[in-house]
């Protein structure tokens, strides 16, 4: 029963704690969905493009296509009153509320770009934060100052850089790294300031639900050629996306460890049995017992301590892991948290038991076989006292 309990307690931490980080990966890649979009089309090299080096049309026409937007990005310096911040300007088309979460994610305000002719902005929270904005106020707007692609070196501030002026009207809290970065606008206003007419440095695109992603991605990228490449979101973060996946398997790696240490128990066990059961092992022999089939009874006695540690541990992590889903009962923070979830997230897949469920088998099985095969040692022993 020792035996028993030390497998299923290592069996139990695995499925939770990988139940756990399932759950941070998904909370995470939510927050980025919310903000990349399923397609990004950009150059390979350079930074900026016409709109007609694509043939949107054929695009929009594609099955599975549900909108794409134009985006400007640019580094600007924003101030506002005594506050400033280096920030990166993204421009998006009118389409760009229907294809993002943004408006979903927002903090305080509300998704606002543009009106008839005005335009608007809607800040990254660390952004808003650096810059000390008020969306209350309307007197004092935010400058925008970027470099003139036609200033002089050692011109006066009018002529070294273009600048305008624009009002926020709502901030967004998605994650820090977009939150610290981004102030979203409409691309006619960031095309003005930077003096373009029809360059834009990407096209994001929406899929309908459903859609075969990887089969629509390598369609776009047969349409627009080798000058572009074609991202899905895994893409856009690829390298986020590896460290979660590497996090993941290195706690798997420890636990797994952990419990090859636990399993220590079974070959304590299984050797204290076997020392025990010398008479019965020399009676099953004079009855007429292979070694063979001596070996094969306490084989099973090993694998049968692993199997039930493993199924009882699987039991145990899976209602863990279904009442934190739940009801939350561990919590992340207290009353005051400002973490985005209240609660630690869980999700439990499928693929994770069976690879706990082997993993342990398989290590019973070597805990079980060291032991068994000393019976060889004990049979001589036995001979010698005859």
């Amino acid at each position: 029963m020792i035996s028993v309990a030390g497998v299923t307690i290592g069996t139990m931490a695995l499925i939770v704690v990988l139940s756990v980080f399932n759950g941070f990966e998904q909370l995470v890649v939510s927050l980025y969905n919310s903000f990349n979009p399923d397609l990004q089309i950009t150059l390979r090299e350079g930074k900026t493009f016409q709109e007609t080096d694509i043939p949107l049309s054929l695009i929009k026409e594609m099955p599975g296509v549900l909108n794409l937007t134009e985006v400007l990005e640019e580094n600007a310096l924003m101030r506002y009153k005594d506050k400033q911040a280096i920030v990166t300007l993204k421009g998006v088309g009118e389409e760009y509320r229907q294809m993002t979460g943004v408006d979903t994610m927002m903090a305080e305000g509300r998704f606002l770009l543009q009106s008839g002719d005005k335009n608007f902005t809607v800040l990254g929270y660390g952004v808003a934060y650096y810059l000390n904005a008020n969306l209350n106020d309307y007197l004092n707007p935010i400058t925008i100052f970027v470099p003139a692609r036609t200033g002089k070196i050692g011109g006066s501030l009018e002529q070294a850089f273009n600048q305008e002026i624009i009002f926020p009207t709502g901030f967004f809290s998605i994650q820090q790294e977009f939150d610290v970065k981004y102030a979203l606008m409409p691309i006619r206003f960031v095309r003005e300031l930077l003096e373009y007419r029809n360059q834009i440095t990407a096209i994001e695109i929406k899929l309908e639900a459903g859609t075969d992603l990887r089969k629509i991605q390598l369609q776009i990228e047969k349409v627009v050629g080798d000058k572009f490449r074609v991202k899905n979101r895994f893409q856009q973060q690829e390298l986020l996306y590896n460290i979660m996946k590497s996090e993941k398997y290195a706690i798997f790696l420890i636990l797994t460890f952990i419990l090859l240490l636990a399993t220590f128990n079974v070959v304590g066990s299984l050797s204290m049995l076997i020392l025990d059961k010398k008479k019965d092992i020399a009676i099953l022999q004079s009855m007429g017992a292979s070694m063979t089939l001596i070996k094969r009874i306490f084989m099973t006695e090993g694998l049968m301590i692993s199997f039930i540690g493993a199924l009882a541990g699987m039991i145990l992590g899976g209602v863990i892991c279904w009442i934190q889903q739940a009801y939350g009962l561990i919590n992340m923070g207290g009353p005051n948290s400002t973490f985005v979830v209240d609660s630690y997230p869980v999700q439990m897949q499928p693929a994770d038991f069976v690879l706990v469920f082997f993993t342990v088998m398989l290590i019973g099985y070597l805990a079980a076989w060291y032991p068994v095969y000393n019976i060889r040692k004990i049979k001589t022993a036995l001979v010698k006292l005859d």
